[in-house]
């Protein structure tokens, strides 16, 4: 068997300030072309397990470190993060931070150029070739999407010609479409070019496709490594930890709990066609399915007042060529009290543009926007404080203090507002951030983060909460979570706008759906008329969950939105599974 390309022997560590470690005695090993999935609950120690590859920790996130790591059989002791990283190339949660020239070219160049390597242009045009961004080279980086951009820090890691790859949260804050773009590299990088590829993932559905084995980290400890349909198939232990493996694997385990996990259940939508056979008649089905819960229907009341009105607005900006570039082109909409609204779409359709016109962060090129009766345009933000709330994509991006507890508490005294110590703790309550309350935000989990940025937003109790991909880089059991906390905003806010990317929040939460896509409206409507249209869908960028691609193969009368609806609506045969050959 080849000796392992990395290997970490009893890491422990401990952030400063931290009463508990975040890393306890794991042992992990990797070898030469290996695509792995680390997993686990937000703050069970992934990303920092992955910083230890290429030494940022211990050398640059200071902390008490033990252990030993191993890279191409010699020891990283005493080895620079420059050394380390020649080796193993990293692409951040955070990748925009990765970005540091003006051009693509620049850009992808930066790396080699800087270690001295006389060869840094080709090596940038190579990059750039494999991650499909060839002839972009004169871009400047401003004008990307959020998928180019994403697809430039990857050629900015390939660029030194790694053996290792680490990609932290690869799909996070991208369409559909372009996280399988970005998988689709991956699987070519690691079968064609011989790269050893580890992915820090929540989306089970992708590791089930792309994946050979999987690590599970649970409180700081490795809790086992497996092949992939080993791993998915330990429904229950995964659930357990708040780890959601795909939905029609969760489907198959409700109907055959007391199957041995390790002969395997289904993976994909295919896998589960021939797994299901339907017994009943579509006509039966829709005779004994449950109609529509009210929840499940546009909430606003026809006589309700606009919270939001916008007329013919039109947005652009002036390129460094002087030519006007559109992303808003003639919007005209009404958002109403008691309205859960989704904005879905890919990437650069105009969903966070349109939601800061609406908080007045941005002010519009034509046409007029107003909030509660008030005329926004060239408005300070500031005066809408308590009107409109804006949480950023980036958590990061509102954090001020030095403490979880001091970042809620800094809105709430900015306005003068006097029962706001009785406001952030009911805050740090329904956000589980009691233990974390005396901790830097900066340094907490990506998930964690976004929970901080979501509890200041709220605090403020405003008439509309404008939330800017308000699941990013959580894991499945928070996102549900989180589901349940916008609820909970329905008592303390008129109404609620998302910009989202994940279709099951928007399954299971919005009352209205709205798509874009090049700075226009697709279609406004409910749930069944979106998710219906597969061709609008594709059109805006979009795919479909699992579920509703299972509702489709299976021929159901109605797209299920939820893994209970589609349990419920359908009667099954249990048969014996079908795995569908070897990974």
């Amino acid at each position: 068997m080849d000796k392992p390309i990395l290997e970490l022997r009893n890491i422990s560590f401990t952030y400063p300030g931290a009463e508990q470690p975040v890393l306890q005695e794991v042992s992990f090993s990797l070898r030469k072309g290996d695509f792995v999935a680390v997993i686990g609950s937000n703050g069970s120690g992934k990303s920092t397990l992955c910083k230890c590859f290429n030494g940022l920790i211990p050398h640059y996130y200071t902390g008490d470190f033990a252990g030993e790591v191993m890279l191409l059989g010699e020891s990283a002791e005493g080895k620079s993060v420059s050394e380390l990283s020649r080796h193993i190339g990293y692409v951040y949660q955070d990748f925009e931070n990765q970005l540091v020239r003006p051009t693509v070219m620049d850009d992808v160049c930066f790396t080699p150029l800087n270690y001295g390597l006389p060869d840094y242009r080709e090596r940038g045009m190579r990059a750039l070739e494999l991650t499909g961004l060839h002839g972009m080279g004169r871009e400047f980086i401003w004008q990307l999407s959020g998928g180019q951009k994403h697809l430039l820090a990857l050629a900015g890691a390939l660029a030194m010609d790694p053996d290792i790859l680490v990609i932290d949260e690869p799909v996070a804050q991208l369409d559909p479409q372009h996280a399988r773009q970005i998988y689709e590299i991956l699987r070519r990088l690691n079968e064609q070019h011989g790269k050893t590829i580890v992915v820090i993932e929540h989306h089970a559905e992708f590791i089930a496709e792309y994946c050979r084995t999987v690590v599970l980290m649970d409180a700081g400890r490795l809790r086992w490594q497996k092949p992939v349909r080993e791993a998915l198939s330990s429904v229950e232990e995964l659930l357990s930890l708040g780890i959601y493996p795909p939905d029609v694997t969760r489907a198959a385990w409700m109907l055959q709990p007391d199957r041995q996990a390790a002969a395997g259940y289904p993976l994909s939508s295919e896998e589960g066609r021939h797994c299901f056979s339907r017994r009943v008649s579509p006509a039966d089905i829709q005779a004994t399915s449950p109609q529509p819960q009210t929840s499940d229907l546009q909430s606003a009341s026809p006589e309700a007042k606009p919270v939001v009105e916008m007329e013919h607005i039109r947005l652009s900006y002036r390129t460094i060529h002087k030519t006007l570039h559109p992303v808003l082109n003639d919007i005209s909409l009404e958002l109403r009290s008691g309205e859960r609204v989704a904005l879905i779409g890919n990437n650069g359709a105009g969903k966070s543009s349109l939601m800061k016109l609406i908080a007045g962060i941005t002010a519009p090129t034509g046409g007029t926007v107003k909030v509660k009766g008030i005329t926004v345009n060239g408005l300070p933000p500031e005066r809408l404080a308590g009107i409109a709330s804006y949480v950023f994509q980036n958590p990061e991006d509102m954090f001020i203090d030095d403490s979880v507890r001091g970042e809620i508490a800094y809105y709430l005294k900015a306005r003068g507002l006097k029962d706001r110590d009785e406001r952030v703790d009911a805050m740090l309550e329904a956000f589980r951030l009691q233990e974390l309350a005396g901790r830097d935000a900066r340094l907490l989990s990506g998930g964690q983060q976004r929970r901080v940025s979501l509890a200041i937003g709220a605090a403020v109790r405003p008439a509309i909460m404008l939330l800017d991909e308000p699941t990013a880089n959580l894991d499945i059991s928070t996102k549900q979570e989180m589901t349940r906390v916008l609820q909970t905003l329905r008592g303390h806010v008129e109404t609620v706008v998302i910009a989202t990317h994940d279709m099951a929040l928007v399954a299971e939460w919005a009352s209205r759906i709205i798509v874009m896509s090049e700075g226009r409206i697709l279609a406004d409507g409910g749930k069944d008329e979106i998710f219906s249209d597969g061709q609008l869908l594709r059109r805006a960028g979009l795919a479909e969950t699992q579920l509703m691609e299972m509702s489709r193969l299976l021929e159901l009368p109605r797209i299920c939105c939820s893994l209970e609806e589609f349990v419920a609506r359908s009667e099954w045969r249990k048969e014996e599974l079908v795995h569908g050959g070897s990974r």
